[in-house]
């Protein structure tokens, strides 16, 4: 670990965190917030799903680890919600609530240090994903449906959320500027997403603040 030591933030989920580092990414975006301020890592496995996530708990956030993040932004319910078909990512919706339930619980023991936000499924162009892809598995009626399944969780677990799907929805035009092929995100869904997050880490009422505005610049 090179020094001196900053807060830790980690992106952890499927492939919209996976891309979230590209050319003006979301990720990127926070990076280029933070600089000098804290250092974010990036867990990111394109095609994973909350099943695949639970499996890794212990690997990817050890418990007996001597530093532990500052802060865990969880991305999972995009492949989960897609439609089942043989070999798919599908998740039922009753065990993608628990298996998000089971990494809150994981991640809350890391440390009394260590906060959360969740992040739901966007919804997506349902007709670019048909173009780009042939197949029309993603379906924004579900996307909402494990989006709210998943904001309802938080809420019980008393950690942060970020609905993506109704955030994007209040943007016009969101159907056609927000998405590369359908699902992943262009710089505009990256900014949505991105300007969400800074909302909420300014909002939220922890001590010490995590907001960019409040920490310290390094060699200032």
């Amino acid at each position: 670990m090179v020094g001196p030591r900053r807060p830790q933030f980690m992106l952890f989920g499927s492939s919209i965190v996976q891309l979230s580092f590209g050319k003006e990414g979301w990720g990127a975006i926070l990076a280029d917030i933070y600089s000098r301020k804290a250092d974010i890592f990036v867990r990111g496995y394109g095609g994973w799903n909350s099943r695949k996530a639970v499996q890794v708990l212990d690997e990817v956030f050890p418990k007996d680890d001597a530093v532990q993040p500052s802060l865990v932004i969880v991305y999972f319910g995009g492949n989960d919600s897609v439609r089942p078909r043989p070999d798919g990512p599908h998740v039922p919706l009753p065990e993608y609530v628990e298996n998000m339930r089971k990494i809150s619980i994981h991640l809350k023991s890391l440390s009394k240090k260590t906060h959360i936000i969740f992040l739901t499924p966007p919804p997506v162009n349902e007709a670019q994903i048909l173009q780009v892809f042939g197949m029309d598995g993603r379906k924004n009626e579900l996307c909402q449906k494990y989006a709210d399944a998943c904001e309802e969780l938080c809420q019980e677990m008393g950690i942060k959320a970020i609905n993506l799907c109704n955030a994007f929805k209040q943007h016009d035009n969101w159907m056609t500027t927000c998405f590369t092929d359908g699902m992943h995100l262009t710089p505009t869904g990256s900014k949505i997403v991105a300007k969400e997050m800074l909302k909420v880490l300014k909002e939220a009422d922890w001590q010490p603040s995590l907001y960019w505005e409040d920490l310290p610049v390094e060699f200032a």
